[in-house]
């Protein structure tokens, strides 16, 4: 009977082994999805690490959700410094400081080469704080960072650009109100670009990105 039970233990610990069992970022780099935004643009949600996604390596950025100081920090951020190796702060150190601590203002975006990245730019944009203005002037200046993030590719050549979710987590935007500013904005200012993705690690902001973007736009085969 102990013997019985040994082998059954034993072929279920094989069973279990052989499974595979995906991780959170591997279910999120599979979940997927591509709309319609203009006539000469595509919109294209996933999940996964921004920092990887590439499209061609030379007309392509992606976006970082930077702080006004530009010397890397937490979360995206922190994570596309990391990727991109010491050169990028190095670059970052060296734009002009437009007022005592800030490099960026929030609402506005810089530019600087992709470095270690796959990507050939980065473009930094600073979004706002939610808890630190009313709620008006924050959308407002969410509105900015991807307008001024767009206007600043677009004049460097950017065709393919990546976003992730700016000022939504710890600097307090809604994943709702994130959803539609970001949607909203891009879809205004998705001219001369060919791709404008968002790529988004958190679940809460790709069902908000999701839910929002099925609602406005017509959905393509992501896969075409």
């Amino acid at each position: 009977m102990a013997g019985r039970k040994k082998k059954a233990f034993a072929l279920f610990d094989r069973f279990i082994s052989c499974k595979k069992i995906p991780r959170p970022r591997d279910e999120a780099a599979a979940s997927a999805a591509a709309y319609k935004l203009t006539e000469s643009c595509k919109l294209v949600l996933q999940g996964g690490d921004i920092t990887i996604w590439r499209k061609d390596g030379h007309s392509d950025a992606i976006v970082n959700a930077a702080n006004e100081r530009m010397l890397g920090g937490g979360g995206v951020d922190g994570a596309i410094h990391d990727a991109a190796g010491p050169e990028l702060r190095d670059a970052c150190r060296e734009l002009p400081l437009v007022e005592p601590g800030v490099r960026c203002p929030v609402g506005h975006a810089v530019e600087t080469p992709g470095f270690l990245l796959p990507v050939a730019r980065i473009i930094h944009t600073v979004g706002p704080m939610y808890f630190k203005s009313s709620r008006v002037k924050a959308a407002a200046l969410l509105r900015d960072a991807y307008r001024n993030s767009l206007e600043l590719a677009r004049e460097k050549g950017v065709k393919f650009i990546a976003f992730p979710a700016i000022s939504c987590g710890i600097y307090g935007c809604p994943v709702d109100e994130g959803a539609a500013i970001a949607l909203d904005a891009v879809h205004a200012n998705a001219a001369d670009f060919e791709e404008i993705h968002f790529v988004l690690f958190d679940g809460s902001a790709r069902k908000a990105w999701f839910e929002a973007a099925d609602k406005r736009f017509q959905a393509l085969d992501v896969n075409a």
